[in-house]
């Protein structure tokens, strides 16, 4: 079985939270039972998030060796520059070594739902929207990619990951991706 789920803000890749006071988890989406997320989402990320009940679709989608290009829409702090988005597609050097090379381009800002609660804008600061690709699924990596060469992430959305796409799947809503096949 594999299921699309549109995470909302705010809520944990995982169906129990053992914090105190704890925050919203998976359990309150009315998921199927034995399904387990395909990699992660941070609490602050939202978009597409994968489940299945299959061990080795699991590992074929979060598997940085598969190669399965995770797509983000990325609303960042700036103006990106042609460097920094050069430098993005060449790859960043992290703390734990290099990121491989990311496809990364300017988007026109997208029709989204709204965020609860909203980014905070700063009429003094300049914003876009960046598409970013990545093929791999480091802590997250997305963010400090975009904070290294100086735009710092504000909103972030993954829109796919491989050949599935969030499509106009609303925040909170999940289903069935069942025959869809996974290549690897």
């Amino acid at each position: 079985m594999l299921i699309a789920f549109n995470k909302p803000y705010g809520v944990l890749c995982q169906f129990t939270d053992r914090g105190v006071p704890a925050r919203p988890t998976l359990a309150e989406f009315g998921l199927p039972a034995g399904v387990y997320p395909a990699g992660r989402l941070d609490f602050d990320s939202e978009g597409l998030l994968l489940l299945t009940d299959d061990g080795a679709l699991a590992h074929r989608l979060t598997d940085p060796r598969h190669k399965q290009p995770k797509r983000y829409w990325v609303h960042v702090e700036g103006v990106p520059q042609h460097s920094q988005l050069d430098a993005l597609r060449i790859g960043i050097s992290l703390n734990h070594g290099p990121t491989l090379p990311a496809q990364a381009s300017l988007l026109e800002t997208p029709d989204l739902w709204p965020r609860d609660p909203p980014v905070r804008v700063r009429k003094t600061v300049a914003d876009a929207w960046l598409e970013l690709t990545i093929h791999e699924g480091r802590n997250r990596q997305v963010r400090r990619m975009t904070a290294a060469v100086g735009l710092p992430t504000l909103r972030l959305v993954r829109v796919a990951v491989g050949p599935h796409v969030l499509g106009n799947l609303p925040p909170g809503q999940w289903k069935s991706l069942q025959g869809v096949r996974t290549p690897g």
